[in-house]
């Protein structure tokens, strides 16, 4: 029997239409990779920065656990979108993935201020404690609910950077224009006496060039990664204790996630798991690596100890733990639940 096209058109419409339309929009969507971007230099799965060589790791392995179903491209130092950006973008579907210093979504979102909040987390064991801590899973419900799946839990001690005088203890600050990394850090020095900054951590080196910026504190990766010591006389580390420790986590979009197969999803949190482990070793090697850097560039290098760790952490409580708990209801269950892991 002879079909005609207007017979043979309807009966494929009509098949189409029989499809789950879910279905369809994950087949349409693993057609093209899924973007990961982040605002750190590129490099490559063995060398550069290792928050932009984790993210290629995890590209590499969720595409081999895959068979190649699912493939991602990868945009470094912010070449994708702006830093900032990337996190509204994420909530709406408009971004895969990021790596994404977690406090810089803090004006969307005031309880992730908690992510840099100084003197909260003081190890690297303690921060590994939060993923299935009740601060940890209080911050995966909030997410989720903003739209957002954490896949990896990175946390990074910091140190601090500066160009005519050192910044070890909080009486160093008085008279500084310092660059903090989030609300909370800025409270603290501002309590501290300090001027504060507020930008992402690859704009800080033209404002420490230019003066606009006396000191900066960032985790030790982005002290190397940004070349700091090329602008630098000082640097306080992170290698032996620290006050400073920055939540940067690996995040997908949950519209983007919920679209995949239940298989995939689970491969990708699997992965996202492992790692930490990974992140958590990098983060630890380059916060030996930055004291050698700076001291062969010829800077001064300060480790901290305890008592000045209390320090800060003492001015942190009054200064920034208060104002954040008295933020809402959520921000002040966050802290309580975060200090439970002190």
């Amino acid at each position: 029997m002879s079909i005609t096209r207007r017979r043979f058109v309807g009966t494929l419409a009509s098949t189409l239409a029989s499809l789950p339309l879910v279905g369809l929009a994950r087949h349409a969507h693993a057609a093209e990779p899924l973007k990961i971007s982040h605002q750190f230099p590129g490099g490559t799965l063995e060398a550069g920065d290792f928050r932009d060589r984790l993210c290629r790791k995890f590209a590499a392995e969720v595409e081999a656990r895959t068979k190649g179903a699912l493939k991602f491209q990868i945009y470094p130092g912010s070449s994708l979108m702006k830093t900032v950006a990337q996190f509204s973008a994420l909530r709406h579907g408009a971004l895969d993935m990021t790596l994404y210093p977690i406090p810089y979504a803090g004006g969307e979102v005031p309880e992730l201020n908690i992510g840099l909040m100084p003197g909260i987390v003081t190890s690297y064991e303690q921060g590994a404690k939060w993923r299935n801590a009740e601060v940890g899973k209080a911050l995966t419900d909030l997410l989720a609910d903003k739209g957002i799946v954490i896949v990896s839990w990175i946390w990074q001690a910091g140190g601090v950077a500066s160009r005519a005088a050192p910044l070890v203890n909080p009486e160093d600050a008085r008279g500084m224009k310092v660059r903090g990394g989030s609300r909370e850090m800025d409270l603290m020095l501002k309590a501290a006496g300090a001027a504060v900054l507020s930008l992402p951590s690859n704009e800080i080196y033209a404002a420490m060039q230019t003066g606009a910026a006396d000191a900066a504190m960032t985790s030790s990766t982005s002290l190397i990664s940004f070349r700091l010591e090329e602008v630098s006389k000082y640097l306080t580390t992170g290698r032996n204790k620290a006050y400073w420790f920055m939540l940067e986590p690996l995040l997908m979009s949950k519209e983007i996630f919920d679209k995949l197969p239940r298989d995939q999803q689970q491969i990708i949190l699997q992965v996202g798991v492992e790692m930490e482990k990974f992140g958590t070793e990098q983060a630890k090697i380059d916060d030996k690596l930055v004291a050698d850097i700076y001291a062969k560039a010829g800077a001064k290098v300060v480790d901290l100890d305890q008592a000045t760790v209390a320090k800060w952490q003492a001015l942190a409580r009054e200064a920034a733990w208060k104002d954040y708990a008295a933020k809402s209801p959520g921000c002040a269950r966050i802290l309580q639940l975060a200090e439970k892991t002190l």
